[in-house]
């Protein structure tokens, strides 16, 4: 599970008093600053809450699960099943012949890239074409 948000943003409260003579001992909305009372998160319409990556028989307790915990959260939540290869930006067919070609490796929960154009195989070729061997 990688949650995506974390609550950084401070809100306050400014308490007042609401008994006989409180008009005397506070001044209002002047300096209305108040104390910390918690942290949100600030979530935007769309953006994601958490992301969950899994082994696709363990796909119907996985969103078993998230339709359970939607219901933690206020508002209305979507559970979104994407197309991609667990934290990674590629499709699955797509990261299947990359890895099976050497072009991406994997690396934890993302891989690396290996792209074939650079300045190293410019090198290369650079270097077998002055050998006589390309």
């Amino acid at each position: 599970i990688r949650v995506r948000l974390h609550p950084f943003h401070v809100i306050r409260i400014n308490k007042m008093l609401s008994c006989a003579g409180a008009d005397r001992l506070q001044t209002g909305m002047r300096g209305a600053f108040g104390k910390p009372q918690g942290t949100v998160a600030r979530v935007r319409i769309g953006q994601p809450i958490m992301s969950v990556r899994t082994h696709d028989r363990h796909k119907a307790p996985v969103i078993e699960a998230l339709r359970r915990a939607k219901f933690k959260y206020p508002g209305r939540q979507k559970i979104y099943i994407s197309g991609k290869w667990g934290f990674t930006k590629f499709n699955r067919e797509e990261y299947e012949e990359m890895i099976s070609i050497g072009r991406i490796v994997p690396d934890g929960v993302t891989v690396q890239y290996r792209p074939e154009h650079g300045p190293l195989v410019k090198w290369k070729r650079t270097q077998l074409e002055l050998a006589g061997l390309a």
